[in-house]
């Protein structure tokens, strides 16, 4: 990610600037919604996802949501939140709640930058990147356990880790 380095000039750069960078380092298509506010959608293998970055000066912290659409059938939904816990106990950097008025499966996660840190290209990258990377490993186990009637313990199973190599 050193190669975004020349977009950051100044060590008074706020958050966003720093996420614009990366997004347009990554040649990815992103909407600066407000000067506090960027939205971005990224291609995964199985599918788009929206993400949007914020940042709170108050609590000093800059947050990510990624999401997806999932509009699980009702009687399913006991299983998904026992996926969703299952897959939050494989995960530390972020996790997973199921937003059911919105139809959007979510990934959070917060990168704390109290005491005038500064966030790095390289730690908005590896954020963008880990939620991306924890849709993509979960998706498929999601999908198993609303529509495909697997047990959410034996559908986690499929995301167990990444995989390596080639087929």
């Amino acid at each position: 990610m050193a190669q975004t380095d020349h977009f950051i000039a100044s060590d008074d750069i706020h958050p966003i600037d720093i996420v614009e960078a990366v997004a347009t380092h990554h040649d990815w298509d992103f909407d600066r919604l407000a000067e506090d506010q960027i939205a971005m959608v990224v291609e995964g293998q199985w599918r788009s996802y929206s993400l949007t970055l914020a940042w709170s000066p108050r609590d000093e912290v800059l947050r990510l949501v990624c999401t997806f659409d999932m509009d699980p059938p009702q009687p399913r939904l006991p299983q998904l939140w026992e996926a969703i816990n299952l897959a939050n106990d494989q995960v530390w950097d972020g996790g997973f709640t199921h937003w059911g008025a919105q139809k959007l499966m979510v990934w959070r996660y917060g990168l704390v930058l109290a005491g005038d840190a500064i966030a790095l290209p390289e730690q908005v990258d590896r954020m963008i990147g880990t939620a991306v990377a924890g849709c993509e490993r979960f998706y498929p186990a999601f999908q198993l356990v609303l529509w495909g009637d697997t047990a959410p313990s034996a559908a986690l199973e499929i995301a167990l880790g990444e995989t390596f190599g080639r087929a």
